[in-house]
């Protein structure tokens, strides 16, 4: 099994001790507390990872999105790690980003050369290649019944299918599709 370690930082890097924290970069899911910090901290990445840095710029996605009138609150940060993504992919680089449940991106830049590894985790908590699907999902609403938030942390293979609230309110259809009257947060 391959370390996190291994992936996100250079051989001098864990010679000296470095360790992951320090090549980690945390965003608000609404976006850059800086234009440009996201492009910059990738692009130092890649520079010592060896390679050049050529097109590891978000400009043109925010601009892009600054003339987009459908663009809603945390849709350019999502832009931001796409455009970021495809363009680390010819430098055998990979974005990743760490699974931690709150409502922030934590980044990683790995160098992998090809294919990202799976099954890597950091301080126990999963990191995945940016765009792969979670292995868990988090699904919420208030129930239409009595009112209630109902929070649900599932596996990806698993479905809420038939599921009621406390209450009887019935939630999901049997193929775990909410019911016409359930409306999930987003």
């Amino acid at each position: 099994m391959t370390e996190l370690a291994e992936l996100v930082l250079t051989p001098d890097e864990r010679a000296r001790g470095t360790g992951v924290d320090s090549v980690l970069f945390e965003m608000d899911w609404t976006g850059e507390e800086e234009p440009g910090t996201l492009a910059a901290f990738v692009a130092e990445r890649v520079r010592a990872f060896g390679a050049q840095p050529a097109g590891v710029d978000t400009g043109v996605v925010q601009r892009a999105a600054g003339a987009d009138p459908t663009l809603g609150r945390g849709d350019l940060p999502i832009r931001q790690l796409d455009h970021l993504s495809e363009v680390l992919a010819p430098l055998g680089c990979t974005l990743a980003v760490r699974d931690d449940g709150t409502d922030r991106y934590a980044v990683l830049v790995m160098l992998t050369g090809g294919q990202p590894p799976t099954g890597l985790t950091h301080r126990g908590l999963p990191v995945r290649a940016w765009g792969s699907p979670p292995d868990e999902t988090l699904v919420s609403l208030d129930c239409p019944g009595c009112g209630e938030m109902l929070v649900w942390q599932l596996p990806a293979t698993r479905s809420l299918a038939d599921e009621h609230c406390d209450c009887g309110a019935a939630l999901f259809d049997a193929a775990g599709r909410p019911l016409p009257d359930v409306t999930l947060h987003d």
